[in-house]
């Protein structure tokens, strides 16, 4: 695949605009509190729970201590997982694929409890709960 001159130019403005909004100076994961802790170079520091991240939430602790930073500083590489993080979505709380994100909502949605929640199931339960499926 060839690229032209002014794709090349568009996409280094394009990652200038990104870096310009804050880039990874150092990461380091936080192994008492089991999180992610990236300094960016806005003086900004970014504390993540892993389990949180797609990519590291099933690591060990030994292969999350192993972090690089992109020369760019927009990326975190974890060479003992071969998982990377973009640290734009780190800051925008985007921590895995939407699938994935929305499974990690559904999973606490659904064990929540309230006092409204318990009503509702024992009015549903003295209708006779879930209806039966069809076969």
């Amino acid at each position: 695949m060839e690229i032209t001159e002014q794709e090349f130019q568009a996409a280094t403005l394009r990652g200038e605009d990104v870096r310009r909004r804050g880039y990874a100076v150092r990461a380091d994961y936080d192994a008492r509190q089991n999180r992610l802790v990236v300094d960016l170079n806005t003086g900004v520091t970014i504390m993540v729970p892993v389990h949180l991240i797609e990519e590291l939430s099933d690591a060990s602790a030994d292969d999350l201590g192993e972090i690089e930073i992109s020369p760019a500083g927009t990326g975190l590489h974890w060479p003992r997982l071969d998982a990377d993080v973009y640290v734009p979505s780190l800051m925008q709380g985007i921590y895995g694929t939407k699938r994935w994100m929305a499974a990690q909502l559904g999973a606490v949605g659904g064990s929540s409890t309230s006092p409204a929640k318990g009503a509702a199931a024992r009015t549903n339960g003295a209708k006779g709960g879930r209806p039966r499926k069809q076969a």
